[in-house]
């Protein structure tokens, strides 16, 4: 089979008859059993270069983590050098932590794939000469693949047949403009995947899928986001000052044990375990456990997460960008006007807008629907010549038809855009140059309609005397106008509660559109939308203006009208740079830009493939109200991250803190190794339940952005706080119990393990903790059940095997009213922290 087939070898250079012969196949496309057989043989269609492993392996690769590697040699050390006891723990402890990341990640990300599922890509093929829809992940060299606008093209491939067929190629080219590709121009008869279909139809025959494409080649690269997004930052420059405060506690306490003469490799091991115990090595599972928890709780409310990390990002979002179009309004367009220039109704303008629209190719606009839509006209007489199809620097589109009676162009689009190529008005059957007058009289009839709310495209016509081969935009000019058509599309009635939920909840709506800035603020006022400050495209010029300038000018306005598509996405870009978190949403082909543009990109089902592939997030249907559920969903998602990110400050850094002032005055260790190790475990299983903890309703009014200035601060305060108390504890211990080395790590092993879960009561909240706000149940009942295992440990059926001494009912009350005071003292300083140290909102 395929014998002559090489996917390495570069074909484009021969016909379309050579291909069939080498790939087997014909016009028709391959029959279902053939395209199995080479499904098979090739492989899918998919550049993701993932390779499906064992679930043994999946969980190997989990033990090439730097820390587990050097807890490994740890303990292999401590086994060399006969701490064997200890070994057996190290190797224990992390045997167990691995098993608790790979059973909660390989959870997580089996939910991950049933959301993605529902996410595939379809395409439209031939086999055997009849259309069917396959996920494009199936198609295979040889199927004959269909195209028409808003397709993303799947395969590399040759094209067969095309009809006014434009491709954006700007995934591989950087040319932002569409190419047309013809199949018979050689310089233009081959397709890319990656690409997407602006305008048109075409077939053509698949050469190449999957890693073989051109996109397939550079995957790596086009699959990067092309800046890291909020989120991402914020994890970024975390990670930074947490390597700098491990890198400083470890040298310093290994530096003390050496100067004391301590032995070396148990001082080295020891030091590895407190970095180990400093690190928040859950971190990546908590936020995996978070976002794959939010997004199958945001999929049942209909909004499916593409990438995880738009969750938070959706929680952090204060601006959304969107057009009015089926958000704020019903998207149910209709033709409610079509008048000639004096304003009266006229069939001859209706029939003109009727003509353009029925012979355009490509996807039906809306406006062209509602056109199609609103009288079935008899055009029996007409022949489409040729077609200058519409695009987003015109603003238009014209069609070239033959009638009994004469040959004519009738052009429709964006009334700025018609009248720049208008020479004369027709006006009562008389013509009137197109000059001060006749442009004054299209621009007050044109301002009246869009002031009333309604969406306008003008008409204009010209008669041709001799027909050409080919036409383009040059020969839209000397046109006449001939009217109006007005369109109304309502304000949704459930808009105006959701826009204000959004504004009292910091996200601020701003209107990017197409649309005149009138009908645009006719939507705003109905909806009670304040509106900020009003800017048309031609006033925001992005080759004069500054940054500075243009970022400005997005901040001041919210209603951006007459805004082409590479405005847009300027607009997001500027935000981005200026402190935003933005979402775009978008549906259309010229929305995929300003989606990979955005933190969040927003897209719905019903899009065109392109938005679709390019948008974080899809919608399943377009509301605001399911958008808010999902911005919601997002802030509980970045607000329980932030609360393991705070307990470990807070607790568990103030403890190893303490190890420093320990080891200058205890000739032992305060914590063997193996103890810290087992310490550390536990409070990770404890960490396990705060992806289902509640958030506070207080919490959730406002957007959430990484703050790495208050997280330093907050270490710097909380962090002492712990080590106070826990030096207290080894005051008490030590000074005043004398007890021994076993009956000493015992009890801050307990005291130690109890202030670092137990805090999380007070953290998870600005509020009085179960008065104003309570935990979860799940969260209060494992985070109770893990402190009481803790206190099991050192009972003397099992903490010999720890190294433990049994603690006496004094020491334990004395720990337990230590942890109490502890508490309190945490919640008044965090009280006066959040009002006066460091004050927000």
């Amino acid at each position: 089979m395929l014998e002559k087939y090489n996917a390495a070898t570069d074909y484009r250079e021969l016909e379309p008859k050579q291909l069939f012969s080498i790939l087997e196949s014909g016009p028709a496309g391959l029959s279902e059993i053939e395209r199995k057989k080479r499904l098979i043989e090739l492989g899918a269609n998919d550049i993701s270069h993932k390779k499906d492993i064992s679930w043994l392996l999946r969980f190997l690769s989990y033990f090439k983590n730097p820390l587990i590697l050097i807890l490994i040699i740890a303990a292999i050390f401590s086994g060399a050098t006969g701490s064997y006891r200890s070994a057996i723990i190290i190797f224990m402890m992390v045997f167990l932590s691995v098993i608790l990341n790979f059973y909660q990640e390989h959870k997580s990300s089996k939910a991950a794939e049933k959301i993605a599922k529902k996410l595939a890509l379809k395409s439209l093929i031939l086999s055997q000469g009849k259309e069917i829809e396959i996920d494009s992940k199936q198609i295979v060299p040889g199927d004959i693949v269909l195209l028409s606008a808003g397709d993303v093209v799947p395969t590399d491939g040759c094209l067969l047949e095309a009809d006014d067929f434009f491709v954006n190629e700007s995934v591989l080219t950087g040319e932002s403009f569409p190419v047309e590709k013809s199949p018979t121009n050689p310089k233009s008869d081959y397709l890319f995947s990656g690409t997407n279909v602006i305008s048109g139809f075409a077939r053509y025959l698949t050469v190449k899928t999957g890693v073989h494409t051109e996109y397939g080649k550079i995957a790596e690269k086009l699959n990067s986001r092309h800046e890291t997004n909020a989120f991402e930052l914020g994890i970024k420059n975390f990670g930074y000052l947490i390597i700098k405060v491990i890198i400083f506690i470890v040298l310093v306490i290994f530096l003390i044990n050496a100067l004391q003469h301590k032995d070396i490799i148990e001082s080295v091991i020891f030091s590895i375990a407190v970095a180990v115990g400093v690190t928040p090595e859950l971190l990546p599972m908590i936020m995996s456990v978070n976002m794959s928890r939010g997004s199958i709780k945001m999929s049942k409310k209909g909004v499916i997460v593409k990438r995880l990390n738009a969750i938070p990002d959706f929680g952090s979002m204060d601006i959304l960008c969107t057009d009015k179009t089926g958000t704020l309004t019903q998207d149910k367009i209709t033709v409610v006007k079509y008048v000639n220039i004096t304003g009266g109704s006229d069939d001859a303008v209706l029939r003109s807008a009727y003509i353009n629209g029925f012979f355009e190719t490509g996807i039906k606009s809306l406006l062209d629907k509602a056109i199609l839509d609103f009288k079935t006209l008899k055009i029996d007489g007409c022949q489409k010549i040729d077609e200058i199809p519409y695009d987003f620097m015109r603003r238009r589109s014209s069609i070239v038809y033959r009638s009994k009676e004469s040959l004519n162009m009738v052009t429709k689009g964006a009334p700025e855009e018609i009248f720049k190529i208008c020479s004369e008005l027709k006006s009562d059957s008389q013509k009137i140059p197109f000059k001060d007058e006749g442009l004054k009289k299209a621009k007050e009839l044109y301002d009246n309609l869009s002031r009333d709310g309604f969406r306008v495209l003008a008409i204009a016509e010209k008669a041709l005397a001799v027909e050409q081969q080919k036409y383009n935009c040059q020969d839209e000019s000397q046109m006449t106008l001939t009217g109006f058509i007005a369109f109304y599309d309502p304000p949704k009635t459930s808009a105006k509660t959701t826009v204000a939920f959004m504004a009292s909840h910091g996200v601020e709506i701003k209107i990017i559109t197409g649309d005149s800035p009138l009908v645009a603020k006719k939507v705003c006022d109905d909806l009670k939308i304040a509106v900020k400050g009003i800017i048309t495209g031609e006033d925001f010029d992005t080759n004069s203006m500054s940054h500075e300038e243009m970022l400005l000018k997005a901040r001041e306005n919210n209603i951006f009208a007459r805004f082409s598509p590479m405005q847009k996405e300027k607009v997001i870009e500027v935000l981005r740079q200026g402190g935003s978190v933005v979402g775009y949403l978008g549906d259309g082909v010229n929305d995929a830009p300003s989606l990979k543009m955005a933190d969040v990109g927003i897209s719905v089902d019903n899009a065109v493939d392109v938005a679709k592939e390019t948008a974080d997030i899809i919608l399943m249907k377009k509301g605001l109200q399911e958008l808010m559920e999902g911005v919601l969903e997002g802030r509980k998602t970045f607000g329980n991250t932030m609360k393991y990110i705070m307990m470990g400050l807070s607790s568990n850094f103030g403890n190893m803190f303490s190890l420093i002032g320990a080891s200058l005055f205890l000739p032992f260790f305060p914590m063997l190794p193996g103890q810290i190790l087992l310490n550390n475990f536990l409070y990770d299983t404890s960490q396990l339940s705060i992806p289902s903890d509640n958030v506070d309703e207080e919490y959730l009014r406002k957007p959430k952005h990484w703050d790495i200035k208050m997280i330093r601060r907050f270490m710097f305060v909380f962090g002492p706080i712990s080590s106070i108390f826990d030096i207290l504890t080894f005051v008490l211990l030590y000074f005043v119990f004398k007890t021994n080395e076993a009956t000493f790590q015992a009890g801050w092993f307990v005291e130690s393990l109890a202030t670092q879960i137990f805090v999380i009561y007070i953290i998870r909240t600005r509020q009085i903790p179960f008065i104003q706000s309570r935990p979860s149940r799940y969260l209060l009942f494992s985070t109770l059940g893990i402190v009481l295992l803790g206190v099991i440990l050192t009972l003397p059926f099992i903490g010999h095997f720890f190294g433990f001494s049994p603690l006496s009912i004094p020491i334990f009350l004395t720990i337990f009213g230590v942890v109490t005071v502890y508490l309190f003292t945490v919640e008044g300083v965090k009280q006066l922290f959040f009002k006066k140290i460091y004050q927000t909102e």
